[in-house]
């Protein structure tokens, strides 16, 4: 059955509340008074409810309308959005960007080029989802993201465009009280050996699971993402290789504390990736900001 709610209707019940009255109302919304009570009158003959008290002198809501009125504000709001973004894919700006962030890279420099879009008044919608190791390139590669931030070494596959963030160091840490800051330096693998290592998972769905940097040591703490290696580590729950430029604040307040291992892993480069010949404005200005964006130090 057809709801006789219509978004007419809602934006007459709107600017009736906002006015307190039906004359009000019908000024703002250049009808005669007339027509703004045919429609009260019509909606509420169909709802079967009144509105309205008509024992006050201005247009106040019953219980009812308020409900209504509040639910349906909501619907006013998603109504005039999708136009928004209607008119905006007409003019080449995509309904949706889905960008896929390696976990070690951290969210900061892409949260600010985020929070300058939506200052500009673009609509696109955003989709932000975290990635590990493998998992970067596969969400490219699958179509699961547009963009990918921070993958590592060359496109797998050809059709794909990158452009270099930076080299990403990472520095063996274990927190303050770990027995291993006790012994001579650099450490050596049996001198690992007996500790658990902290490991993210890689998120790939498809490909072989990747890892880098594990130790051997005897057993693992498997984790999803970097903030929860780094906190485990932090609170003495393990140790590994985390990146330099996420924990430099917990270095610098004593929380962790880089050791030298007699192989230390040497810094990579991580990049920005991108389907060739992905056209639209939102992927535009997103990558004239990442161009622009300071990723690593």
């Amino acid at each position: 059955m057809r709801s006789p709610i219509t978004l007419d209707a809602l934006r007459v019940l709107d600017a009736i509340d906002r006015k307190n009255t039906f004359a009000g109302a019908a000024q703002e919304l250049h009808r005669v008074p007339s027509a703004i009570s045919y429609t009260v009158g019509k909606l509420e003959e169909d709802l079967g409810v009144e509105l309205f008290n008509r024992s006050e002198r201005k247009a106040v809501l019953t219980a009812a309308g308020r409900l209504l009125l509040d639910q349906g504000r909501n619907l006013l709001a998603a109504n005039d959005e999708l136009a928004q973004r209607v008119r905006a894919v007409a003019s080449g700006w995509e309904a949706q960007l889905r960008i896929a962030i390696d976990s070690a890279l951290g969210y900061e420099p892409l949260y600010k080029i985020i929070e300058q879009f939506q200052e500009q008044g673009h609509n696109s919608e955003i989709v932000v989802m975290e990635e590990v190791l493998g998992g970067t390139w596969e969400a490219l590669l699958s179509k699961r993201c547009d963009l990918a931030l921070g993958v590592e070494g060359h496109a797998p596959a050809s059709g794909v465009d990158v452009y270099t963030l930076g080299k990403m160091q990472f520095v063996f840490a274990v927190s303050a009280d770990h027995p291993l800051c006790s012994y001579d330096q650099p450490l050596s693998s049996s001198d690992i050996l007996p500790f658990t290592t902290v490991v993210v998972a890689d998120s790939a769905r498809y490909s072989p699971s990747r890892s880098v940097g594990v130790l051997d040591g005897r057993s693992r703490l498997i984790v999803s993402g970097i903030e929860q290696k780094i906190e485990a580590q932090k609170q003495g729950l393990g140790i590994g290789y985390l990146p330099l430029h996420r924990i430099q604040h917990l270095i610098d307040k004593g929380d962790l504390r880089v050791l030298q291992l007699d192989n230390q892993r040497k810094p990579f480069v991580v990049s920005a990736a991108w389907r060739t010949g992905h056209s639209g404005k939102a992927m535009d200005w997103f990558l004239k900001k990442i161009r622009k964006a300071r990723w690593l130090p």
